[in-house]
């Protein structure tokens, strides 16, 4: 594949490129924005090559995983370096969340929390299954992983989602299921 064509299909896949990177990025957008131009630099300049070993979206979402976590942990000892600042460290704890979370609708953080408590291959799963339309195998492929893991994480991850987002609803006074409830006014 040269270079125009493989431009062709990165835009194609950008959205959904931005929404995996998302994902791997624990939701925050600045991020995954640097990592997916960190992704781009590397298909570009030559050192993420695809060999058409499987789907170019496979490919390039394992090339966005892998920067995610390299990413992750050069800001982790960034941060544990100056971690003895603790007034630098507060700031940038409480700079995340709250405005993000604002705008989506309530039942959308729900979902949103109950997803981001998941363990993190059940996360990635269960992110690349639903969200991407990735089938189990492209998910593994993704991940590193055999089908077989790919398959347990899936399943424990809905497992997992269900029960919180079933724990969740109980909380509010309505069933998971859409029953009634006849207290309501």
């Amino acid at each position: 594949m040269d270079i125009a064509e493989l431009k062709a299909e990165l835009e194609k896949l950008h959205s959904s490129s931005f929404g995996w990177a998302l994902s791997c990025c624990r939701r925050d957008p600045e991020l995954a924005e640097e990592v997916l131009q960190t992704v781009y630099l590397k298909i570009l300049e030559g050192k993420a090559v695809y060999r058409a070993e499987s789907s170019i979206k496979t490919w390039l979402f394992a090339v966005i995983r892998k920067t995610a976590i390299s990413e992750y942990r050069r800001r982790l000892l960034l941060f544990m370096r100056f971690a003895a600042n603790e007034e630098k460290a507060e700031q940038a704890s409480a700079a995340a969340g709250p405005a993000a979370n604002f705008e989506r609708s309530e039942e959308q953080q729900r979902f949103q929390k109950a997803l981001a408590e998941l363990p993190g291959r059940q996360r990635e799963a269960m992110h690349l299954v639903f969200y991407e339309d990735l089938s189990l195998r492209e998910a593994a492929d993704v991940m590193g992983i055999s089908i077989g893991s790919a398959r347990t994480h899936y399943e424990r991850g809905k497992k997992r989602l269900r029960q919180s987002l079933g724990q969740s609803e109980m909380f509010y006074g309505i069933g998971w299921r859409g029953k009634e409830n006849p207290g309501a006014v």
